[in-house]
Order: C-alpha cells, then sequence, then structure tokens
C-alpha cells in the first residue's frame, strides 16, 4: 500500500536526520508531511529543546493540529521521541488513522497520562534503543501497548545501544545500522496497511 504519512519531529527540532528519515519513506512511493513544530529553531540539546517545549506548552499541540488539519483522515502518525506524543495522540484522537509509528517513546494507554484507550484495529509499530535512558522509561508502556493491541497489530522492536536520537543521521548518537534496519522494519510495516 502506499500510505500518505505525517512525521514529527524530536527536541533537536526539523533536523536533516529526520528530512533524510523521510526520504526514506518518499523513495518507497510514500507521500510524507513533515511540519516543523518549532518554526526553523534547532535547540542545541535535548534539555535546550524540552525547555521550548516546555515554554511553547498547549501551542505545540495546536501547531500539531494546524499542520494536519487540512490533510485527509486516512494517515499514518509517526513521530520521534517528544514528536511521538504528538503522533501519538493524533493516531488515538483523530477518526481515519491508518497506523502509528512510534519511534524512541511511547505513551501509555492506560492512567493518568493516556490519551484515551488505544483505538480497535489500529496497527503499530514502536522502535527504540535497549539502554536508552529515555526511552526505558516508556518500554512499560510500549510492552502495554503491544499486549493489549495484540501481536497482530502491534511490533515492539529494541536495538543494541543505548543513544537516544539514535535514528536522526545528523545528530551524534546516530547508528547508521540500526537506523537502517528502523527504515527498513517501518517501510514493511506500511507495505502491510490497507
Amino acid at each position: 500500500m502506499i500510505a500518505e504519512i505525517v512525521l514529527f519531529h524530536h527536541t533537536r527540532g526539523l533536523t536533516e536526520g529526520i528530512r533524510w528519515f523521510a526520504e526514506g519513506f518518499r523513495a518507497a512511493g510514500h507521500t510524507v508531511h513533515t511540519p516543523d513544530l518549532f518554526d526553523g529553531i534547532l535547540p542545541e540539546s535535548i534539555e535546550a529543546g524540552l525547555a521550548l517545549i516546555r515554554e511553547l506548552g498547549d501551542e505545540l499541540d495546536r501547531r500539531a493540529d494546524r499542520a494536519v488539519g487540512d490533510l485527509p483522515g486516512a494517515l499514518v502518525y509517526g513521530g520521534f521521541s517528544a514528536g511521538e506524543s504528538v503522533a501519538q495522540r493524533l493516531a488515538q484522537t483523530r477518526p481515519g488513522a491508518l497506523g502509528a509509528l512510534l519511534y524512541e517513546s511511547c505513551i501509555p494507554v492506560t492512567g493518568e497520562w493516556a490519551f484515551g484507550s488505544w483505538p480497535e484495529g489500529l496497527p503499530v509499530q514502536i522502535h527504540g534503543a535497549e539502554g536508552d535512558e529515555f526511552f526505558g522509561e516508556d518500554l512499560p508502556a510500549a510492552r502495554e501497548l503491544v499486549e493489549i493491541a495484540g501481536p497482530e497489530l502491534a511490533e515492539l522492536f529494541l536495538y543494541p545501544g543505548s543513544a537516544h536520537l539514535f535514528t536522526d543521521s545528523s545528530l551524534p548518537g546516530y547508528d547508521a545500522e540500526a537506523a537502517t534496519l528502523v527504515l527498513e522494519r517501518s517501510t514493511a510495516f506500511l507495505a502491510r496497511l490497507g
């Protein structure tokens, strides 16, 4: 299947590494949107990016909602780290989602942090590094999501290493081998949708 994807960047902004990842999907024939929720700002660290997110507050969600406002409902939502929470929120709450690609983060689908229950029949893939302290905090939520959605719809992939944002080719923690495998598995996931 050829999919239309919205890919949300992480705390370091819409980097060249995110653009490279999106090009991988385009090369497979998919349409990819990469909204810049930071309006061109590229924070110099994860901490600086988190500070910007706190400063933006609810405006970040409003920007994300505007980014998808004129797009069809039948989208695949993807996001990296902090952008994962935007993608997951939209996948769970915007009608018509076809799938979710959650990179290096996962929000619980039960409890006080949940956006609501996981939509019935919605496929999801989750990717993270085994030793990443940020993803480690989210790993129980990722495992719970896989259990709730079921093995026919949900996959969790763990990769060697401890770098956060290992999928971003423009950042120091980039792992080319792992990122290539993430892209291959994600592309295979898209091919199965429909």
